[in-house]
């Protein structure tokens, strides 16, 4: 079928136009990064040849690919609980997927008055990407295969001295992929308070803010951040075995994490100078 062109009218600025209309209602504006997910992956295991690469590489046979990958992954648990015993905070396993971790993490940390530094260390079983092997008895022969399966992951949970609340995931099963979530808000509120700038907030929501202003001035800085070595500095809090794969018959150059952007989230907030005009929308 042959679709006719179709000219599309030009899009205005649907914010812009908002507050042409409504401005005398609304007392600030701030934009800035809500969400923000970080995807960290070790590019040379990521598909299943460029695993078998990495195997023949180290001198590893396909058979020996499960016994290796439990191995590194009893490692990397291994680390957790002794991170969480260093710093005095509790290890989690939680039985079912469905149980809401931020709620937990965030329970604990008003429980035990946790201001600063890690809050806890949870741990379940999750589905995720990874590896079996197969055997292919016609051909004589194994290899490695891409598939969905399930493993445990660790979320560890911060009250980071610079992002505030956030957690990092780490897969303990290859490819040991990694995922950091922060909120941007809540970096804001952390330069907000350094700058002395007065703020009003309501879970994720500034209701007001004593200098829009600065605050915007702020937020402005997010996209400018270093970003890499913020995310260096989170793995080797949670993955002592990054770069170098332990296990290994003879020593390997290091494999360094890959970072991506997520869907991450940019917002605008409107505060209205008072709750009668919001009304009128």
């Amino acid at each position: 079928m042959v679709m006719p062109n179709v000219t599309r009218p030009y899009r205005r600025n649907t914010m812009k136009s908002f507050l042409n209309r409504y401005g005398a209602m609304i007392s600030g504006v701030l934009n800035g990064f809500d969400r923000l997910v970080f995807m960290g992956t070790l590019r040379s295991l990521v598909y299943a040849p460029r695993m078998m690469v990495y195997l023949s590489r180290v001198g590893l046979l396909i058979k020996d690919f499960t016994k290796w990958a439990q191995d590194l992954g009893d490692q990397i648990k291994n680390a957790a609980a002794q991170t969480a015993r260093d710093a005095g905070r509790p290890l989690c396993y939680l039985k079912s997927s469905a149980t809401s971790k931020e709620d937990l993490a965030r329970e604990i940390a008003q429980r035990d008055g946790v201001r600063d530094g890690l809050i806890a260390v949870l741990s379940c079983v999750e589905p995720c990407r990874s590896f079996d092997v197969r055997c292919d008895r016609a051909a004589k022969k194994i290899d490695l295969i891409n598939r969905p399966r399930q493993c445990l992951h660790l979320y560890y949970y911060f009250m980071h001295s610079t992002f505030g609340f956030m957690h990092v995931r780490l897969q303990t099963w290859a490819p040991y992929t990694m995922r950091v979530s922060i909120n941007g808000r809540e970096w804001l509120a952390r330069q907000m308070d350094h700058a002395g700038i007065g703020y009003l907030r309501r879970d994720n929501c500034f209701v007001n803010i004593e200098d829009f202003a600065r605050a915007q001035k702020l937020a402005n800085r997010q996209p400018r951040i270093g970003w890499p070595g913020q995310l260096e500095r989170l793995l080797r809090r949670v993955h002592p075995k990054a770069g170098w794969l332990a296990g290994t018959p003879q020593p390997v150059d290091p494999l360094w994490y890959y970072w991506t952007s997520e869907p991450t989230e940019w917002a605008t907030d409107l505060a209205f100078r008072d709750a009668a005009s919001l009304a009128e929308l």
